[in-house]
């Protein structure tokens, strides 16, 4: 958490808010947030002065294109942009990073949990960036190759649900969209990618679509502390099965089972 939703709905706000600002500096309260360069100082010295163009994502990831240099952030589990007008910083101590513009607003950057990351790259080297280059294709992507997308998964003898979970497969689908997308596909997450057929797939295919388009629509899914620029989403008031451990299935009543597949937890119907 956050998944694609919550990340492109981060994306769409900072866009509204930051393109075209110029930084004049930046504080850092934790550096290790900062993996690119090394050297915070040198950090530092890269981003001043230059001006936020446009905002990109990939998958999970956020891409601040500048004049020169692109930042690649990383949300992980906690990680939440805070945009601020006339120099109000946040007494916070959760608050690690302030982006400072020259018009006197701040984008401040907090992570509970500490496990974000940014990465400061040449304009252009996002493209190479390991990271980034691994990536699969994303399910909403106009582009989606749904050939490309049955073969790698009929090639895997592992179950579905971590097979969805691969970001090198699919890109942008976390635990709560994955559990959803086999619900609505009516498929259960022990299959093994070998053993479901084309329209199957179709099936998930679609399912994967609707859902991040739906989550996207609502503003994402509020579990426990993510929050956007526009505040709670609203996604989790039409979870299928995500979090409903014992409550009545959606489509036919059966009680909702949770389970462990590949280490997670892994929410769904045994009758449908």
């Amino acid at each position: 958490m956050p998944e694609l939703p919550e990340v492109e709905i981060v994306r769409r706000a900072l866009e509204e808010q930051v393109v075209d600002k110029t930084i004049e500096s930046v504080d850092i309260y934790y550096p290790n947030i900062i993996r690119t360069p090394s050297d915070v100082e040198e950090f530092k010295w890269l981003i001043a002065g230059q001006t936020i163009r446009s905002i990109g994502r990939k998958g999970k990831y956020l891409l601040l294109y500048m004049d020169q240099v692109t930042l690649v952030s990383h949300l992980r589990m906690e990680g939440k942009y805070i945009f601020t007008e006339q120099n109000q910083t946040s007494f916070d101590k959760h608050i690690h990073l302030v982006f400072r513009f020259t018009d006197k607003s701040l984008l401040q950057y907090r992570d509970v949990r500490k496990f974000g990351t940014m990465d400061l790259l040449p304009q252009g080297k996002e493209q190479s960036f390991m990271p980034l280059k691994k990536l699969g294709q994303e399910p909403i992507d106009p582009d989606f190759d749904q050939q490309r997308f049955k073969n790698r998964v009929q090639s895997k003898t592992v179950p579905i649900k971590q097979i969805l979970l691969n970001q090198e497969i699919v890109s942008g689908l976390g635990n709560i969209y994955v559990d959803e997308t086999l619900a609505l596909s009516k498929i259960h997450p022990l299959r093994t990618g070998n053993s479901l057929t084309d329209q199957e797939l179709d099936q998930i295919i679609t399912a994967m679509k609707q859902m991040l388009e739906k989550a996207i629509e609502d503003g994402g899914s509020t579990i426990r502390s993510y929050e956007s620029f526009y505040g709670k989403g609203s996604m989790q008031d039409h979870l299928a099965v995500y979090g409903r451990t014992g409550q009545s299935c959606l489509f036919c009543g059966a009680s909702i089972e949770k389970i462990k597949v590949g280490g997670r937890g892994t929410h769904y119907c045994p009758v449908c």
